[in-house]
Order: C-alpha cells, then structure tokens, then sequence
C-alpha cells in the first residue's frame, strides 16, 4: 500500500489539468508528465513544431539563399555574354528584386 499526500494546486492549474487529461485520472495524468520530465536527460523535451520566430528565421534564411542563388545564375549568364532569347532573364532579375526588398526587411511582423 502506497502512503497518499495532498498536493495544493491553483484553480487555473487544475481547469488545465482537467482540460488536457481526457479519460485518465487526475492522479495517472500527473504521474506521466512528471515521469516524462524526469526521464528526459535534463535535456528540454522533443517538440514537433517550431515557434513563430523560429520560422520567420528560417523564411528569411531560405530568401536570402534563393536570392544569391539567383544572383550567382544571372552574374554567371552576363559573364558568359549568353543574352536569352525569351522573358527567362527579367523573370529571374524580377524575383531577385522582390527577394531583395523582402530580405530587408525586419524579420518581426505584427501579430
């Protein structure tokens, strides 16, 4: 037989427990968050999703590759004296400018 304690936890924590417990017990419900936490490493826990800035980091980054891999296939055709023969040459320098306006722009947006 296990010796039982009382545990005082604020309203708001227990509508949160409540909330995300489904059908296990109140009891059952704690018990794996605490052995998930403890048998983590110490290490902060796996997440399957990435926050807010987290990606606007990565859309930047991924702008800022698009745009010097643009750049570098333009320079490389101008320095080859190859001049298209269809609208391929002010597509690519047109989304280079777009790239170039978006990239400096604050990485913050409003909510």
């Amino acid at each position: 037989m296990t010796e039982k304690r009382m545990l005082v936890v604020d309203a708001e924590l227990l509508k949160k427990i409540d909330e995300n417990r489904g059908d296990v017990s109140r009891v059952e419900f704690l018990n794996y968050l605490i052995d998930n936490q403890l048998n983590g490493d110490g290490a902060s826990p796996i997440r399957d999703y990435v926050d807010r800035e987290e990606f606007l980091e990565f859309s930047q980054g991924m702008k800022e590759l698009l745009r010097r891999f643009l750049d570098f296939f333009i320079s490389y055709g101008i320095e080859l004296g190859e001049q298209p023969k269809d609208h391929t040459f002010s597509d690519l320098v047109q989304k280079l400018q777009v790239l170039s306006a978006s990239g400096g722009k604050s990485s913050k947006t409003p909510k």
